[in-house]
């Protein structure tokens, strides 16, 4: 068996990784480096796979052989029997194998969530068990950094937010603020952070000089141009941070072969019901994704929350001025960084973040603009999330089957929920409380389904109070509205 998992050649399905963008410039446009690995970028991912990356393609490609070749014996069984059996001369005997083939391929097809699961799990398990072995490497590495943060209006606990920028255990850093204008509501704070942190070198920049759709982008243009050090730490303004941050997340920069660095993100505290559904929907959904797809294919992505890169890097592929009409700056980022032919490094290292949903509607709107925003990115990958979703295809077992099967899929559906959402967020994010939460999984998977199917046709999503339509990949404003929030 193990020599059957480990020989059998695995291509990794494309319908299985969502977070595999679309490349936001086509080849004939995009400016290239100079770099050998530069023309390797299509093996990223497979040179370097080592230890468990390996063991997860092989044992995939065990797991999606071994289905195939189920999924193939049941057919040919079935047409042997109907073809060649007396039976098929009688029409009543024809339609029902016939019902019986296709009841076969709906409870096969049926059952696809579960091996997701399975690698949700493996992926979880290795991903998080690097964190157990003990301290961080090349913590001691600890060049020159500029941190950037682009603000616009002012988010809750904005002060808190900010100092913990400033109680950092790293040598020399540079803090760099960028707003709309000296009228911004963060303005007073931020005035206020460089009162009482004059050790710390603080920088407030008004106005980005642009004119751009994504305002966020076009603040980063300007302070990549304006920051003093190769080595950029870019995050939300709604992100709180350990002393032990910025040593961290600039470590990984030590290997050469790694050209950006993400990680993972936690709220600071839940105290209503939406906010508690949107932590259950981050570890129970939105992390099994990026893990699994880390484990099969490698990171091509960032999160927003913490992007760390060089100048150098973004300089490969035009800067932050080749995507600042487009959506989901951070995930192209991190696209970018590794069609160069580098790696991206996602931590098991978790910064917080202060809820921003204060609403189911909040809740409701934030996950419409992201999926719809994902649909047009990777249209096949958003699809074969249809093959991630284990509620709906264990009701419609029940419904159609027996006590007894529909008992054994809503049975194996609910196990692996609960043993992700624990392995996740119990075991690897150190998230206490999570078993009192553990019964909106339902509630969260049935509202994830129903925004999915909503998607489909949707091209125009809502971003801090101003309405868009996605367009050739672009941001294209319908009606300006002032924005209240800046991490939304």
């Amino acid at each position: 068996m193990l020599r059957f998992l480990g020989n059998t050649p695995f291509c990794t399905p494309p319908l299985m990784n969502p977070y595999a963008l679309a490349s936001p410039m086509d080849a004939a446009a995009r400016p290239r480096r100079d770099n050998p690995r530069h023309s390797q970028h299509s093996l990223i991912g497979q040179n370097h796979l080592t230890g468990g990356r390996a063991g997860a393609k092989a044992a995939a490609s065990g797991i999606f052989r071994f289905l195939l070749c189920f999924l193939q014996g049941n057919i040919r069984y079935l047409v042997r029997r109907t073809v060649e059996g007396a039976a098929w001369h009688n029409p009543g005997s024809r339609g029902a194998m016939i019902s019986k083939a296709a009841d076969y391929l709906f409870l096969t097809i049926a059952a696809a969530p579960f091996i997701y699961y399975v690698l949700v799990l493996y992926s979880s398990w290795l991903f998080f068990g690097r964190s157990k072995d003990g301290a961080p490497k090349n913590a001691d590495f600890t060049p020159p950094v500029s941190n950037l943060k682009p603000v616009r209006g002012l988010d809750p606990e904005a002060y808190e937010n900010f100092s913990s920028y400033c109680r950092q255990d790293y040598p020399d850093y540079e803090l760099i603020f960028c707003v709309g204008d000296e009228n911004d509501a963060s303005v007073p704070i931020l005035q206020k952070l460089m009162r009482d942190f004059p050790e710390c070198q603080i920088r407030i920049l008004y106005g980005s000089g642009r004119n751009a759709i994504n305002d966020k982008v076009a603040k980063l243009v300007r302070m990549v141009n304006e920051a003093r050090n190769e080595v950029l730490v870019i995050n939300d303004s709604d992100v709180r941070v350990e002393p032990n941050y910025l040593r961290t997340v600039v470590a990984p920069l030590r290997d050469p072969k790694v050209g950006g660095v993400t990680c993972l993100y936690v709220s600071t505290q839940d105290k209503t019901f939406t906010q508690h559904l949107q932590s259950v929907g981050m570890i129970s959904d939105f992390y099994p994704g990026i893990l699994v797809a880390r484990q099969l294919d490698g990171i091509k992505f960032a999160l927003g929350q913490t992007i760390v890169t060089t100048r150098s890097h973004l300089a490969g592929f035009g800067g932050y001025e080749a995507i600042e009409n487009r959506p989901a700056d951070d995930l192209l980022v991190g696209r970018l960084i590794a069609e160069q032919g580098f790696q991206v490094e996602l931590l098991p290292y978790a910064v917080k973040t202060v809820p921003d949903c204060d609403s189911m509607k909040d809740l409701f709107v934030k996950r419409l603009r992201w999926m719809t925003v994902m649909r047009h990115m990777r249209p096949w990958g958003h699809i074969g999330l249809a093959f991630t979703q284990g509620l709906p295809w264990c009701l419609a077992v029940a419904l159609t089957h027996s006590a007894g099967m529909g008992f054994a899929y809503v049975g194996a559906y609910l196990g692996f929920r609960v043993l992700i959402s624990w392995l996740i967020g119990a075991w690897g994010l150190r998230q206490i409380g999570l078993w009192k939460k553990m019964p909106l999984i339902i509630m969260w998977d049935a509202t994830a389904f129903l925004i999915w199917l909503l998607t489909f046709g949707r091209s125009s999503i809502r971003w801090r109070n101003v309405d868009y339509q996605i367009r050739e990949g672009m941001l294209v404003p319908v009606v300006q509205a002032p924005i209240q929030h800046s991490s939304q």
